[in-house]
């Protein structure tokens, strides 16, 4: 609320969860999703999988007492950081956090941000997280601007330039 003048929401992962419901704000101008979910009104995350089979990754992760859970670092880069290099991937790793898991059963309101204002998807095509074909349904249930990208779940790093100008167009765009 702070922000002086529009603001354009990007949320990359579970940030898509996040930014369709933060969204909502009167001063979003638009939103960006970098592989990322986005559900539909009232679903979470683990709803929108439930409709697939578990990945084969699903078994190596590892949960604590509390629900947080951890990956092999082997594990962890080929599916989040598939086209690092690979000392990248070390440092990636080392610094992610557990991941309480059940944020994933978390849903988003009845209203959505995506509902009513522009919205690009920036869809990995290599990504092992949110495989690109889901990327694209999320994209067309939102009406989307696609930005397809070669890069895996974390394009971002591995190929920037693309995620910035979709950034940058979304946030010039009239």
């Amino acid at each position: 609320n702070d922000q002086a003048g529009d603001v354009v929401l990007v949320g990359h992962s579970y940030g898509g969860v996040v930014i369709t419901e933060a969204g909502k704000n009167d001063k979003v101008k638009a939103l960006v999703y970098v592989a990322a979910f986005a559900p539909k009104p009232g679903q979470s995350i683990n709803a929108i999988l439930s409709a697939f089979p578990p990945p084969p990754w699903f078994a190596s992760l590892h949960a604590d007492a509390g629900g947080y859970v951890t990956w092999p670092m082997d594990t962890w880069a080929s599916i989040f950081a598939t086209d690092l290099p690979r000392e990248d991937q070390a440092v990636l790793w080392a610094v992610q956090h557990p991941t309480f898991y059940g944020v994933n059963d978390n849903a988003v309101g009845q209203t959505v941000a995506w509902s009513d204002r522009p919205v690009t998807s920036v869809v990995s095509q290599g990504d092992h997280v949110i495989p690109a074909p889901l990327q694209m349904l999320f994209a067309q249930q939102m009406g989307s601007t696609v930005v397809p990208v070669d890069g895996g779940h974390l394009v971002m790093l591995s190929d920037p330039e693309p995620v910035a100008q979709a950034i940058i167009a979304a946030a010039t765009a009239d």
